[in-house]
């Protein structure tokens, strides 16, 4: 009993951490403007971590790689202490992979690649609530402080479908296939992964 409750509060904390890894990374490769209220709170909460490791990490190609390596690290740690916490847990993190199970050896090292994993099917996870946030945003009060930051995010991955699919009726359904994709990438990319996973380990 203890030990669960101690389980979900370590792995609550600590994907609110990679989340908002995951979210500042995504702000910074869409150059999203840094005086927004979210990158002030996100650098805040993540900025222990992500200075120092700047200093022995490169950006490449405009990308902050010292905060996606510091969300990996965070994602592969969670694991490998939930499963000293709760040896039996099957783990949710990179849908379903159990650590813990196997040996220490294979524990880590299945930690290691399901952190990956993790970090893929949360990213996809952030998009979805974007997407969702976005629609209601345009809805209630398209005119909010929000829309051009979710506009911003969004833009790279609905100009492509907006491209190829012209609106109906007036209606931008873009966001409806971005939403489908996402679901289909949760099936089948990380769906597929964990099936990798598992056979593997």
């Amino acid at each position: 009993m203890i030990a669960q409750a101690l389980a979900f509060l370590v792995d609550t904390l600590g994907t609110l951490l990679i989340f908002a890894l995951l979210l500042r990374f995504w702000l910074q490769a869409a150059r999203a403007p840094f005086n927004n209220p979210l990158s002030g709170l996100l650098a805040s909460v993540t900025n222990w971590g992500v200075k120092p490791l700047r200093r022995v990490v490169p950006g490449l190609w405009g990308l902050d790689l010292a905060t996606l390596l510091l969300a990996w690290l965070v994602a592969w740690v969670l694991n490998i202490a939930l499963s000293l916490i709760e040896p039996r847990l099957v783990l949710d993190m990179a849908g379903g992979v159990g650590v813990g199970t196997t040996g220490i050896g294979a524990s880590v090292g299945l930690s290691a690649v399901a952190a990956l994993v993790q970090l893929v099917r949360l990213f996809i996870y952030t998009m979805i609530a974007a997407l969702i946030v976005q629609m209601v945003v345009s809805w209630v009060n398209p005119h909010s402080p929000l829309a051009p930051l979710l506009d911003l995010l969004l833009r790279p991955f609905l100009r492509p479908i907006q491209r190829r699919m012209k609106p109906v009726s007036g209606f931008d359904l873009s966001p409806l296939v971005l939403l489908i994709l996402c679901q289909l990438a949760l099936i089948l990319v990380v769906g597929g992964l964990t099936r990798m996973l598992l056979m593997l380990f």
